[in-house]
């Protein structure tokens, strides 16, 4: 076997040309089955997995490209900004938690607000971005998406909201909490005008947003796998000291249990929103 040793041996060695580099960022391993998939087939499937259907996060501008009409949105709140209005400060000050959100972020918060069409169809619309901050809501998120509710009603059009947020921004305090009521004020007064309301939950969907707006539509969808809930998990394990149900708090769950209406793939989501679009209000 000396033959098969000296092969071995010259696997690998140093200064070789037949080593193979393969470049990185090329595969993805799926959060939900842990397969290794090509990163790019995964991109071309709206960044869902083609092995277990697990529906990846994705940015705002992608979850905008796939549901509104080319040339047809427009942003009309993207002069709101934050401020650090009681100077607030934990192991960083917020005032530069904002800096540094602004710096790698195309927004100046959490959501993005304005109108658009779905298959012709004029909406309101509001999509969180859970990479700011975690989509959390503060005070500029909750006048976002009250002035989403209040153009729906002035305009007479549906109105649409994609939610992903960890809950109250608490860098805000009582200011955003506030956000809780005001919007759920608005959508109180789209009810009493017949407008209609539909709530898209995404991976994750907890805490205030939860608790508000996000379980007040008409119809409420949810995305395959997505985390919904208003504590987390292991929160709620540690309080109770119980161990929760499998799947508990994921779309699936609350579906099984009447908390939200229909479960919708992403590449199905357009279609389905512009049906019930008509079927509401068309």
């Amino acid at each position: 076997m000396s033959w098969f040793s000296k092969f071995k041996k010259d696997i690998g060695t140093k200064g070789t040309d037949k080593s193979v580099k393969v470049p990185q960022g090329l595969w993805m391993k799926c959060n939900n089955c842990g397969e290794i998939v090509y990163k790019k087939e995964i991109e071309r499937n709206l960044d869902v997995c083609p092995k277990c259907n697990y529906h990846f996060r994705i940015n705002i501008k992608s979850r905008i490209d796939s549901i509104i009409d080319s040339g047809t949105f427009k942003d009309l709140d993207a002069d709101l900004e934050s401020i650090d209005f009681l100077e607030f400060k934990d192991t960083k000050r917020y005032k530069d938690r904002l800096r540094d959100a602004w710096k790698i972020r195309d927004t100046k918060d959490a959501v993005i607000s304005g109108e658009g069409c779905i298959e012709g169809n004029r909406v309101m619309v509001a999509f969180f971005d859970f990479s700011f901050m975690g989509g959390s809501m503060g005070s500029v998120v909750g006048e976002k998406v009250t002035r989403t509710f209040e153009r729906a009603l002035g305009e007479r059009c549906p109105a649409l909201v994609f939610s992903s947020s960890g809950g109250a921004r608490m860098q805000e305090g009582i200011m955003s909490l506030m956000q809780m009521a005001k919007t759920s004020a608005a959508i109180q007064r789209l009810k009493e005008a017949g407008i209609p309301y539909i709530s898209v939950l995404t991976d994750p969907t907890t805490g205030g947003v939860t608790a508000s707006f996000s379980m007040l539509g008409d119809i409420i969808i949810a995305e395959p796998k997505a985390l919904v809930g208003f504590a987390g998990p292991r929160v709620i394990e540690q309080t109770i000291r119980q161990k929760l149900p499998e799947g508990f708090q994921r779309s699936e769950f609350l579906l099984e249990h009447g908390m939200v209406d229909m479960i919708v793939d992403r590449k199905n989501m357009k279609t389905t929103l512009a049906n019930l679009i008509s079927m509401m209000y068309g």
